[in-house]
């Protein structure tokens, strides 16, 4: 196997080099001469805005792509990459953020799947045994006979990294590897990276945006800019405000001040709503508050608590199946989407690109989605595209939204970009309430920076915000009081000023109210 090329490394012995990598697409250099090597024993951070290079650097590592120029040694030897499967033979193993399990098998069938020596009769016997010694080794508790449906976010992380070590990687990349855990789980995850790493193997957790993570957990750190190695340190040499004007070429201010607005008048009232998933169980569960003028009510939570569907039922795009929804007094529970829109509820879905965009459609067509109704907008029925073309450059500008012109098709922006556009067409409107539903979600730090500044200048003007967000840093920094969301309940409401970290961390993970930890 050709694995053996790294075997009998030793701690510091440099086991994977990347010369000279470049990969272009069409108006576009993805990556450009970079070099990057890594080490056994090694965790080395990959960082860089969205499009900086990241996710095709690793691509090309695990086989997913083919550099156009550039060179892999693995073990001191020069390799070629053909697909995923030449990878795994090299012990390279890659961790998509976007899980790749079968929902329908068990844990212990789904590390199982694709294995290279699994051979025509599987001993599931063996198989259990060995995953069992993988899960002692690094400290990972995992029940092999769950079905994946049944587990949170944090169980799915280990089974895909158990996945990739039962196939023998040395070499471990991770894709945003804590994106959507909760706190308890992040520390255990880290803890586990650390051990691999004590058992010299190399990791490569590749991160937009989670930048204490980078400073306690890797050794050392390369930082991507436009396809470019900006810099490449030891993690011990820098901060977080040095390693994000890396990644961005500018300052970033981290420490952003909750501005003190005086609370209005009730705008969003929600009542004892239940609301059904796509899956057919109840999501949500007699969930109730309010949100004023000039609020940000912040709900917390680790992915697929209730939160995706509460968001959908205030919005207008789900059914609730009992209680009540009132916006300024008045009930909507029934009222479509549109009629909500026209009300003054604007919607920044977690899914942009699905949900909040049309990417065959130019930037004015996607901006006249939220306008086409606006007598501003339409003359007897007809949409006055001319306007709508000066209204769509006037919020590119003061949004900076990085396009050429407004007839770039929505699919052309970066994600940074889309989200920008996306909230430029909702805020404009003026809305009395705001859904940002995980608005900063694999964003870079700059552009996260510039939506959270955003969204509290919606509350400055007196619009009611409800943030959902499984980032405990946002909520925490953003919101006037913070709601932990578990298996579709509340499990408390919190002023900012009593908020305990830890506290409302647990809580995202099960903890109930009044229990200790």
């Amino acid at each position: 196997m050709p694995r053996h090329l790294m075997e009998g490394a030793k701690r510091g012995d440099t086991i994977l080099e990347a010369r000279g990598i470049t990969k272009r697409f069409p108006g576009v250099v993805a990556n450009d001469r970079v070099d990057f090597e890594m080490r056994a024993g090694e965790i080395h951070a990959i960082l860089g805005e969205n499009g900086a290079g990241k996710t095709t650097l690793m691509k090309i590592l695990y086989g997913l792509m083919q550099p156009d120029e550039g060179e892999i040694w693995i073990g001191g030897q020069k390799v070629r990459l053909n697909s995923p499967l030449d990878a795994i033979d090299f012990g390279i193993g890659m961790v998509h953020q976007n899980r790749k399990l079968v929902n329908a098998h068990t844990v212990l069938e789904n590390i199982m799947l694709g294995h290279p020596g699994a051979g025509r009769i599987l001993n599931k016997k063996k198989a259990a045994e060995e995953i069992s010694a993988l899960c002692d080794r690094y400290g990972f508790k995992i029940d092999l006979n769950a079905m994946v449906w049944q587990l949170s976010e944090g169980e799915k992380q280990v089974v895909e990294i158990l996945k990739a070590l039962y196939r023998g990687a040395k070499i471990l990349i991770l894709d945003e590897p804590t994106s959507a855990l909760a706190p308890p789980e992040t520390e255990k995850l880290l803890d586990s990276v650390e051990a691999m790493a004590d058992d010299e193997l190399a990791i490569i957790p590749f991160i937009t945006h989670k930048l204490p993570i980078v400073l306690t957990t890797s050794h050392r750190v390369t930082v991507l800019r436009r396809g470019k190695v900006i810099a490449r340190l030891q993690t011990a040499d820098a901060t977080e405000h040095s390693l994000a004007k890396e990644m961005v070429g500018r300052e970033v201010i981290f420490n952003i001040e909750r501005p003190q607005v005086e609370r209005g008048k009730p705008v969003l009232q929600v009542e004892n709503v239940s609301a059904m998933s796509n899956r057919g169980f109840l999501a949500l569960q007699n969930v109730s508050f309010t949100v004023h003028e000039g609020e940000v009510f912040g709900i917390a939570g680790v992915s697929g608590n209730g939160q995706h569907e509460l968001a959908e039922v205030l919005a207008g795009l789900r059914k609730a199946e009992s209680g009540r929804v009132l916006l300024d007094g008045k009930e909507i529970t029934q009222a479509s989407s549109l009629e909500r829109w026209q009300l003054g509820v604007g919607y920044i879905p977690a899914e942009r690109n699905e949900v909040g965009s049309v990417g065959d459609f130019s930037l004015v067509e996607n901006v006249t989605l939220n306008y086409y109704f606006d007598e501003n907008f339409t003359r007897r029925g007809i949409v006055d595209y001319g306007n709508l073309r000066k209204l769509t450059e006037d919020l590119i500008a003061e949004y900076g939204v990085a396009t050429p012109n407004a007839d770039v098709k929505a699919m052309n922006l970066s994600g940074g970009n889309l989200q920008k556009l996306i909230l430029a067409r909702v805020l404009a409107r003026s809305p009395r309430l705001v859904i940002a539903n995980l608005p900063t979600q694999g964003l870079d730090v700059g552009a996260t920076e510039f939506v959270q500044n955003r969204i509290l200048e919606a509350k400055k003007a007196k619009a009611a915000v409800l943030l959902i967000s499984e980032d405990l840093d946002e909520v925490l920094a953003l919101s006037d009081r913070v709601a932990p969301i578990y298996e579709g309940e509340f499990m408390d409401d919190i002023a900012a000023e009593e908020v305990d970290r830890d506290l409302v961390g647990a809580m995202m993970a099960g903890l109930r109210k009044g229990v200790a930890a």
